[in-house]
């Protein structure tokens, strides 16, 4: 009986009859029941059949034959839209894995491994990959001029040099893994056939939207390769453990008279008719997983992408220890936050990394903790999900919340007439920045899944305002659900570049916001620097003669007389202010003066004082006063030459005259004329 008979008389189609035959699937109990009635056996000859049969079909490279018309593809244009960085590879990667989280009550476990192969162990992989079948391709697509071809070149020639290969492979757990069919829409045909389909399925939350950051996978290979294991959320063929596949991206090319678009699959050959000697992907043994490297540690659902002859293209990270170490940084760099759980939200993702050399543990596992890497950002979204934030800082463990709006633009065609938008409140916490923050008094924004999206500077702040950091939740991130929770999650995401690095005017944006939408991004930058300077700051001090707090704290004695022919003078005004507190609770400033030609010198007193709440501010003494550039420091005050325009001066608090702790309190500092004649 032939396949398509026995498909007619099941009432099944072609298709899944020959996955039957070939091993890719197993039939239901009561299709079994079917069969045997149609061959009139007993039913217990098809029972029997229950463990899976491996594959016994040859696994083969299928690569594309060259367009009819003539077009030619020299590399997978969506790799060049990041560069192949370590960096960008844990962010894009790490990002895909949290979009796919299955079970919304537990992480999703996320696990990069390195593993250097030199040896009888890069024989076996090489062996088990068919390089000997591929080699040819690599050799002609290496012979072209262009870049992808001449860093083709460099990598067969490292290869063949140092007789090693670097592995690279991303491990997740709990994700839904590449479910779908071979070549209609599903994820497993989204990731493996296609270019820039997104197919992302997380309820409005994912953090990437344009289908690109997969390439980071094939652009993070020097030879564009990338092996696949999957197990499913979802059976296939009736079954979901280790679903296997291989892609290769190369230039196109010529060899033995054939021309080739570029593309190649790693699979066993397709028996339809419709995809005849296509490699499409298998059902392996754990003897086949293991030989290629993508052996899982359990069976939780999820995907291992094994990237073959990884690298760090920025140069900074070249040893095993350095690509170890910044893929650890770059995991807490973009999903501190994601790895935080509390009282009423749990953590969404935990990640480590393992390196290894010849199956053998090089570096120790290291599990990603949030809170080593950020401390203070880590307090402070912990007090979130705690619900133990205050509105008002008064001790420096403590973590300060206010609400900050966000109009969302309407869509096109959607809005009222003169209708802004609809109004989010999104959530930005700030606390004291620790000791250690080499980067503070910083803004993290995010959104979503709690993937840092960008950081910014808050504007315009008071001089004296101790170092903070201070986190930006937006949408969904707020852990809120509502209409307006999801408006603004859309409406950022279309701000966002296929980076997803900032919020800014985007095509997307554009074309399907109202006009407008771009202002409301910039309203809403400012009232997150609103928001920031009421924190920090115990009052605002409104003061003339200037717009900004920081250039209005230079206050000098006009009396001088106005006889005597001397024309009037203007003041010295404060052009730029440096501050921070010390480990010790001292203030070191460094300020930068802009002064009036004179034909007398200035001689200034820089008074520190502390500012309060009410009546006058306490004078703190100068443990050191120095001169920087363009000025001298004579019995305590600045001396600064006729016909200077600019001076720098430094000066440090003495902590022992300080009515309170430095970091408690915003400091001001007065310069004035000194008393007495001129210098």
């Amino acid at each position: 009986m032939k396949q398509v008979d026995l498909a007619q008389r099941l009432g099944l189609t072609r298709a899944a009859v020959s996955a039957w035959i070939t091993g890719r699937a197993e039939p239901r109990e009561e299709t079994k029941r079917a069969i045997a009635a149609v061959f009139d056996i007993e039913p217990a000859s098809v029972y029997n059949r229950t463990t899976d049969i491996a594959s016994a079909l040859p696994r083969q490279w299928h690569h594309r034959l060259a367009h009819l018309d003539g077009g030619r593809e020299y590399g997978n244009a969506a790799a060049f839209a990041f560069d192949a960085d370590l960096s960008v590879l844990a962010r894009e990667a790490t990002q895909n894995s949290l979009d796919e989280r299955l079970d919304h009550t537990l992480p999703v476990r996320v696990r990069y491994v390195l593993h250097e192969l030199s040896g009888e162990h890069l024989d076996a992989f090489l062996t088990a990959l068919r390089w000997e079948e591929l080699r040819p391709h690599y050799e002609a697509a290496a012979a072209g001029g262009q870049k992808v071809s001449r860093s083709l070149q460099a990598a067969l020639e490292d290869l063949e040099q140092r007789k090693s290969l670097l592995l690279l492979r991303v491990d997740d757990y709990n994700a839904a893994g590449l479910t779908g069919p071979e070549y209609q829409d599903g994820r497993y045909a989204a990731v493996v056939r296609r270019q820039l389909d997104s197919h992302k399925q997380a309820g409005g939350r994912a953090g990437g939207s344009y289908g690109l950051g997969k390439a980071t996978l094939w652009a993070t290979s020097r030879l564009g390769l990338v092996l696949v294991n999957s197990t499913l959320a979802e059976p296939h063929e009736g079954r979901s453990e280790r679903r296997v596949v291989g892609r290769l991206d190369l230039p196109w090319h010529e060899l033995d008279g054939e021309a080739y678009a570029g593309p190649a699959w790693f699979g066993e050959p397709d028996s339809e008719p419709d995809h005849k000697g296509v490699s499409r992907s298998w059902w392996a043994d754990e003897e086949e997983t293991r030989s290629l490297h993508l052996d899982r540690r359990s069976d939780a659902a999820g995907t291992s992408f094994l990237i073959v002859g990884a690298h760090d293209a920025s140069g900074d990270a070249e040893t095993l220890q350095e690509m170890h170490d910044k893929l650890v940084r770059s995991l807490a760099e973009g999903f501190w936050a994601s790895m935080i759980g509390g009282k009423s939200a749990g953590a969404l993702m935990e990640a480590s990394v393992i390196t290894l050399r010849n199956s053998h543990v090089l570096i120790s596992e290291e599990r990603v903790d949030p809170h080593a890497h950020h401390s203070a950002l880590g307090r402070a979204f912990q007090a979130y999900l705690d619900g133990e934030t205050v509105p008002e800082l008064t001790a420096a463990d403590q973590v300060a919340m206010v609400e900050v709006p966000l109009v969302v633009s309407p869509l096109k065609g959607r809005g009222r007439v003169r209708d802004k938008g609809r109004e989010h409140r999104a959530v930005l916490l700030l606390t004291a920045a620790g000791d250690r923050d080499e980067r503070h008094s910083r803004v993290v924004c995010m959104r979503g899944n709690r993937m840092t999206i960008t950081e910014q500077r808050p504007r315009e702040l008071p001089l004296g305002t101790a170092p903070f950091q201070a986190v930006l939740l937006a949408g969904f991130a707020t852990g809120r659900e509502g209409e307006d929770v999801e408006l603004a999650e859309a409406f950022l995401r279309a701000s966002e570049p296929p980076e997803h690095d900032r919020w800014d005017r985007t095509e997307e944006l554009t074309t399907l916001y109202e006009r407008g939408a771009l202002t409301r991004l910039k309203e809403f930058r400012a009232e997150i620097d609103k928001a920031v300077r009421g924190l920090v700051a115990r009052r605002e001090v409104a003061r003339s003669g200037g717009p900004a707090a920081l250039r209005e704290l230079l206050k000098l004695d006009a009396a001088g007389g106005s006889g005597g022919g001397r024309r009037a003078q203007g003041f010295p005004v404060v052009r730029s202010v440096q501050a921070r507190v010390r480990e010790g609770g001292a203030w070191h400033v460094t300020v930068g003066l802009k002064l009036p030609d004179a034909e007398d010198p200035w001689v200034l007193t820089p008074v520190a004082k502390f500012d309060v709440r009410s009546g006058g501010r306490p004078v703190v003494g100068w443990a050191e006063l120095a001169a920087s550039d363009d000025c001298r420091v004579e019995n305590g005050s600045l001396v600064v030459a006729p016909g200077v325009r600019t001076a720098v001066f430094t000066g440090v608090t003495d902590p022992a005259t300080h009515p309170v702790q430095g970091g408690f309190a915003r400091l001001v500092v007065d310069v004035q004329k000194a008393r007495g004649g001129s210098a």
